[in-house]
């Protein structure tokens, strides 16, 4: 799943033409000068066939059961899904989502939402105040340009109202942009804004600009201080009630319907709770989920804290990355060292966790003894007991947390089945 680099990016399909060079990290070196395609297409063993440590890979039916997950949860609790694709930067995926009832894509900042348009991507929640003027004159010619094209992002301040009112006129934006209210999930969370009378008169600001309309609400449970299950409700609880009172109070004439979007990763049940209770309103509501990380999923941060640990009867994610790299060095009973640190694993939240040994013999056995305790820029440090059984050029396969952070190391991931065999190839752009 790549790109042309000397070409515009035209289609999903052009993917494949990239050709495989130096650019990517851990790919066969007798592979230079192949397609992405040709090089899937030869279908080599991950382990057996030239690929180079350290290398990141996804397990392929991980992949499939995940988002086959999210979409029969969000079909059962009644919610349209715009996963945030901030947390892979993977066009292939942002397809394979849609493909999977997505009705959209959530992103962060402007480079992202180029990167989905070059791919097709139809609709775009923005989760942030858009005030930067280059990027509302490219957002101008985009909605000019593609009728079918849908965009919306959060406004929570009467300054940005004005700046991207601004920046719009000066545009000569032909479509008005269409905008939420974003509800702070409290006092010391992050954006948002903090109270109803405020948000009151950022949606007033909103009415008086003809270059932008308002279409619902929307915030982040992630945010919520100090989090549990009661708080994260409340702070939902709250969200629905602005939708219900600018209902009430006429914002939303004229829209055939009203969006009220939340959901991260860690309390998308909170999310699907709350939602099935909002009440009817003028019109239908389009009950928008974001949860992104869920396509990977991970070996620590979402493993602890995934809803579905909560209600288990809804199914399980499952983790499907997995970073194997090289002992290098055994300098003592007690210590080894990996080829892999900084520059390929996530560490921002917890460390990797060694799970596999694969030894000369090509055979896997669990990392019993074997502990990553540190990450240098290029080293993995591993403290190892008596029962390691670890030498020099054995390659050792870890669980990585927040794939937030997993993604944006790696260009170009290959998609590996059980048995090794590497099926494809997942292109990020970060």
């Amino acid at each position: 799943m790549a790109a042309e680099s000397a070409a515009p990016l035209a289609s999903l399909a052009g993917l494949a033409d990239e050709r495989v060079d130096f650019r990517f990290k851990g790919l066969p070196p007798d592979a230079e000068g192949l397609t992405v395609g040709e090089l899937a297409a030869q279908r080599r063993n991950l382990f057996t066939d030239g690929f180079t440590t350290p290398v990141l890979a996804l397990s392929a039916e991980r992949v499939e059961h995940n988002l086959a997950l999210m979409e029969t949860y969000s079909t059962r609790h009644g919610l349209a899904f715009a996963p945030h694709g901030k947390t892979s930067m993977a066009p292939a995926l942002f397809a394979r989502q849609e493909q999977h009832g997505a009705w959209g894509i959530t992103l962060a900042v402007p480079h992202q939402a180029r990167v989905a348009r070059a791919f097709g991507t139809r609709r775009i929640f923005l989760a942030n105040e858009l005030v930067d003027a280059a990027a509302l004159r490219w957002l101008a010619g985009e909605l000019a340009g593609d009728p079918s094209f849908e965009f919306i992002c959060y406004v929570d301040s009467v300054r940005g109202v004005e700046l991207m009112d601004s920046a719009l006129r000066s545009a000569g934006a032909s479509r008005a942009v269409d905008v939420v209210v974003e509800l702070a999930a409290g006092d010391g969370a992050r954006t948002g804004v903090r109270s109803a009378a405020e948000c009151a008169l950022v949606a007033d600001a909103v009415a008086a600009a003809s270059t932008l309309r308002l279409v619902g609400v929307a915030g982040y449970e992630g945010e919520v201080p100090s989090a549990t299950p009661s708080r994260v409700e409340e702070y939902l609880g709250r969200l629905v009630s602005l939708a219900a009172e600018f209902d009430k109070a006429g914002r939303f004439a004229g829209l055939s319907e009203i969006v009220v979007s939340a959901g991260g990763s860690a309390w998308f049940d909170a999310v699907a709770s709350v939602f099935a209770e909002i009440p009817e309103l003028s019109v239908p509501v389009l009950k928008l989920l974001r949860s992104g990380a869920y396509v990977s999923h991970d070996d620590g941060h979402y493993k602890e804290l995934t809803p579905f640990n909560r209600v288990p009867e809804e199914g399980a994610l499952e983790p499907a990355f997995r970073l194997w790299a090289q002992v290098v060095s055994r300098p003592n009973p007690e210590q080894a060292f990996t080829n892999a640190g900084k520059r390929d694993a996530a560490y921002d939240l917890h460390l990797p966790a060694a799970q596999v040994v694969r030894g000369a013999d090509g055979v896997q056995r669990a990392a019993e003894g074997v502990e990553v305790t540190g990450l240098s820029d290029q080293h993995g440090w591993l403290r190892t007991s008596p029962e390691a059984d670890l030498s020099v050029g054995d390659w050792v396969g870890m669980g990585l947390s927040h794939p937030c952070t997993s993604f944006d190391k790696w260009q170009l991931i290959p998609l590996v089945e059980a048995d090794g065999t590497v099926v494809d190839f997942v292109r990020t752009y970060f």
